[in-house]
Formats: structure tokens, C-alpha cells, sequence
């Protein structure tokens, strides 16, 4: 499938408003979120509208405007005041609800009508158009399901400030991140059965098809056994049912000049996650087809990579697709199982399988990056793992850096790439008592899985599994003080993700591409 199928209709890139709307193709709609450098005649019925209604400057509108020679529906969406706390993800969510405005009036045929970049915001037009379709997307089921939905609209028209041109340029620039986003909502947002482990596997082999991306995928138990101890005992239960047995998915792009840098990221990728035998009582289970949104976003990070394909960056992504299952051959609390790195880690409650899934496949890119000596490596992992996370800040999502990537300002860095794009990041700090906390308590035992509890009861409950992925992969042999120090950072996108009924978001993707890929 080529890049515009990974969009959720055609986009039309317009000259001018007279243009949009005096050709045989008409758009019937405007849709407006900045009424800056608008056609006169437009900027003079918008401010009509507000001696009016005040409300327009705080509300979605729908009205009749003339504009040419035939009345026009004008959505007016406005981004309004922005205030000192405010960020570039208000003309996302300003386009996003002027789409959503414009289908129930009953709109064909919209232009978006893009606001012009600010000295603050200068992604504004890019940020827009990415809330515009985000929208828009229509989830990967319904569209196999009911072809005649597949799209809300089939195109939509775009009105860039500065011309036809600069929309054009945007909308290459949109399209391959996009195109990440939306394999990621449709791996992210597939119910337990249509993004079982296999199926997940076998999207992905036909959505990376006869590009520059290899794909590798792992389905043997004995190999999960042997190199994946860890993963395995997760896989243990859903092992028996064949649609449900685990996978492991490499997919690498090797850059056609040599590396500047290399970036790895491991996803966790739990298709459903029963916690196992610490099973989910009271009803919170509901949802947790989302907690492979982290292997979601890190197949969409090599879809933009595939677009984009970087002169000089190594990236390699790892899919941890397991489901975390109940049933009698279930890992349980108190076994004790011996990571690929040689570290022996008592469980402590089944439901903390996140860290469990990828903690493997993590020790092997940190085995790569010592035997091939790949240039500035960054090793992440990328999970949708405490609800401590989601208490602590919301909907954004965390970055927890180790000591080689917080003295790189690593957490920082990835925190403004994000805000230009608006996909925004905390900055937590790992301290000794996450690591403490993950010490082996008993002889003859490593390191503690988890404790009992939920993370949300749970003190430093975020930070905590970051330190025990890497007292359990040998990352913490790995520090500044080392022979070989390796910059690793944990991305716990829990509160960005997007929870049922909402849409996937995609998150990280934007923040990485920012940081790694311009």
C-alpha cells in the first residue's frame, strides 16, 4: 500500500479560497480555526458573527457565509486566547472538533482551512493538520467489516496560508507521520482477536512488504524458552491457544550511509492483559486491548522511518506481542525465572507482565550494541505500563532516563521535540530507591518482579519497573562509571496512549520523529 492509503481520505492542496470554491469540484465547507489572514470577505462575516454571538470565540459555530458567487457552510472552530500554559496541541484539538462539526452538518466536500505558524507556534499549520486527521480516521475493523465506511469523507480540500506550494510541502511532511500514526491506531486499537500476537505479526509483514524495513518474526516456543525466558513465562497460558501464542517482531532499517547514530526501541506489546493470575477484578479489566500500544507506537516510529528513510540513523524496532492470559498453565507470584541476561527475578504479581514481555528482547539489543559496536546507540523501551503514570501527570507521557542519556540532556531534548509537535513529555527522575525497592529480598533470588500491589498504591510506582529493566537486562552495568556506558530511557505512555472509547493517539511517534528524524 503506498503512502496515501495510510491517510484517511485524499488531501487537495488549494491555491486560494476562490479557487476551492469556484471550480466544478466545490467544497461546501470551511472549516476555520485561526481567523487570521482569512479572505476578507470571510474575516468580515466571522466578525459579524461575534457582535452576534459572543460565543463564537469559545464554541464551535456553523453558519451561512457568501463567499463568491454561491453561500458556503463556514464552520468556525476558534483556538482562542491562548494563555502562558497553553500549548500547539489547542489547533489540534480546534481542527479535530471543526472535522467532527463539519460530518454532522452534513458536509461532503471541507477545506481546512489552516492557520498561519506564530512565533510561538510555529508547527501550528503541520500540528492542525494532524488533529484534522486524526479525527478522521476510521478504525482498521469497521473498515474491513463495512467497506462502504472505510471513509468519513473521501477527500478533503487544504488551504495552506502561504499557498498551494507550502501545503504541498506540508502535506509530504504529513504524510509519513501519519502514516506511522495510523499503523499504530490500527495495531493499537484492534480488539484481542484481530491483533492477536499472529495477526499482529502478519499486519506487519504486509504493511512493511518491499520496503527498506526487514521484518523478522520469532514464533517458536522453544526459542522463547531458551533466548526469551522472561517473555516466555508471560506466553506461558495463551501458549496453548494457537490464535493467542506470542510473537516476537524485529523490524530494522540500516541507513544507506554509514550511521551517525542508532536507535532502538523495544515496545511492549500485551494484546490483552487479564493480569494473569493477580486476575483484574471489579470490572477494570474492560480496555486492556490497549496495552500494546507501546509496540504499536513502535511500529508506527519504523513506518515513518520507512518513509522517510534517513540517510544516517540505524533504527531498530522490537514487538513484545504476548497476552497475558488465566488459566492453569499461567505464570503465578513467587516463581522464580532467569532473564536472558543471568539475573534471577522472583514474580511478585502476574499483572505486572508489561515489564516481563520486553525485558528479553531489551538485554538482546543491549548485547548488539556491545558485539557490533553500533555508532551512539539509544536504547528505549516503550510501554503503556502503570496506572501510577497516569495519576502522576495525566495525559502526557514520562520520560525516565538513565545515567548516559540524562548526562546527554536526553529527557529535555525529547520534552521541547515534543512540545513543537505537540505530543507533550514529563521528565521523571530514576533515584536509588527504585532500584532498591526491585533488590532481591530473599537468598537465592536477584531481582524482585513487582510488589503486590497496584502501581497506582504504589510510591514511586512508575518509576520503579524503568529500574527493574535494567537490574534485569545488566543496563545497570552499563552507567557512566562503566567500560561501556549504553543511554537508555523508559517511555511509560500510559496516560498518552489513548484509553477506550477514544481514538489511539499514536504518542510517541511525533515526539520521537521530531527528536531523531529531522
Amino acid at each position: 500500500m503506498g503512502v496515501e492509503g495510510y491517510l484517511p481520505c485524499e488531501i487537495d492542496p488549494v491555491d486560494n479560497l476562490e479557487v476551492a470554491l469556484n471550480r466544478a469540484a466545490r467544497c461546501d465547507t470551511l472549516c476555520v480555526i485561526d481567523d487570521a489572514n482569512l479572505h476578507p470577505v470571510l474575516a468580515r462575516e466571522i466578525e459579524q458573527q461575534k457582535t452576534f454571538d459572543a460565543g463564537i470565540c469559545s464554541e464551535v459555530s456553523c453558519f451561512r457565509c457568501t463567499v463568491g458567487s454561491e453561500p458556503v457552510r463556514v464552520v468556525y472552530s476558534p483556538v482562542g486566547e491562548l494563555s502562558d500554559f497553553d500549548d500547539v496541541r489547542r489547533y489540534a484539538e480546534a481542527a479535530g472538533q471543526a472535522m467532527r462539526r463539519a460530518l454532522k452538518a452534513g458536509a461532503k466536500f471541507p477545506l481546512l482551512v489552516l492557520p498561519a505558524p506564530t512565533e510561538r507556534f510555529s508547527a501550528a499549520p503541520l500540528v492542525a493538520l494532524l488533529g484534522a486527521l486524526h479525527e478522521l480516521y476510521v478504525p482498521l475493523q469497521l473498515r474491513e467489516d463495512v467497506p462502504a465506511k472505510r471513509q468519513r469523507y473521501a477527500k478533503i480540500g487544504l488551504l495552506h496560508p502561504d499557498g498551494a506550494q507550502r501545503g504541498q510541502d506540508l502535506l509530504r511532511q504529513v504524510q509519513s507521520l501519519e502514516a506511522g500514526r495510523f499503523v499504530a491506531r490500527d495495531i493499537g486499537g484492534g480488539d484481542p482477536e484481530r491483533m492477536a500476537p499472529p495477526r499482529v505479526a502478519e499486519y506487519v509483514l504486509q504493511a512493511f512488504a518491499g520496503g527498506p524495513v526487514k521484518v523478522t518474526v520469532v514464533d517458536d516456543p522453544r526459542v522463547f524458552e531458551r533466548d526469551y525466558p522472561l517473555f516466555q513465562a508471560v506466553n506461558r497460558a495463551a501458549g496453548t491457544v494457537e490464535r493467542h501464542r506470542g510473537r516476537i517482531v524485529f523490524l530494522e532499517y540500516r541507513p544507506p550511509k554509514p550511521a551517525r547514530k542508532t536507535v532502538v526501541l523495544v515496545g511492549k506489546g500485551v494484546t490483552y492483559d487479564t493480569g494473569g493470575a493477580d486476575i483484574k477484578a471489579g470490572g477494570v479489566m474492560a480496555g486492556m486491548s490497549r496495552d500494546k500500544c507501546g509496540a504499536a507506537a513502535v511500529a508506527g516510529f519504523m513506518k515513518v522511518v520507512e518513509q522517510r528513510q534517513p540517510q544516517d540513523v540505524h533504527a531498530i524496532g522490537v514487538l513484545c506481542m504476548v497476552r497475558n492470559s488465566v488459566g492453569e498453565e499461567c505464570y503465578v507470584s513467587d516463581e522464580m525465572v532467569t532473564s536472558r541476561a543471568g539475573v534471577r527475578v522472583r514474580v511478585g504479581n502476574t499483572d505486572a507482565e508489561g515489564r516481563m514481555a520486553m525485558a528479553d528482547a531489551l538485554c538482546q539489543m543491549k548485547e548488539r550494541v556491545l558485539s557490533e559496536g553500533l555508532p551512539d546507540p539509544h536504547l528505549y523501551t516503550v510501554a503503556t505500563l502503570t496506572g501510577h503514570a497516569v495519576l502522576a501527570v495525566g495525559n502526557s507521557a514520562i520520560v525516565m532516563d538513565n545515567g548516559p542519556a540524562r548526562a546527554a540532556n536526553h529527557g529535555p531534548e525529547l520534552q521541547r521535540a515534543g512540545e513543537v509537535v505537540g505530543d507533550p513529555f514529563e521528565i521523571s527522575v530514576l533515584r536509588r530507591e527504585d532500584f532498591d525497592f526491585h533488590r532481591g529480598k530473599c537468598y537465592g533470588e536477584d531481582v524482585l518482579q513487582a510488589n503486590n500491589l497496584p502501581s497506582s498504591r504504589t510510591p514511586r510506582g512508575h518509576q520503579g519497573p524503568a529500574a527493574f529493566l535494567m537490574l534485569a537486562t545488566g543496563l545497570d552495568k552499563c552507567g557512566l562509571s562503566s567500560a561501556h556506558p549504553i543511554k537508555y530511557s523508559h517511555l511509560d505512555i500510559a496516560g498518552s496512549a489513548g484509553d477506550v472509547p477514544d481514538t489511539p493517539t499514536g504518542s510517541p511517534i511525533l515526539a520521537l520523529a521530531q527528536a531523531h528524524l529531522q
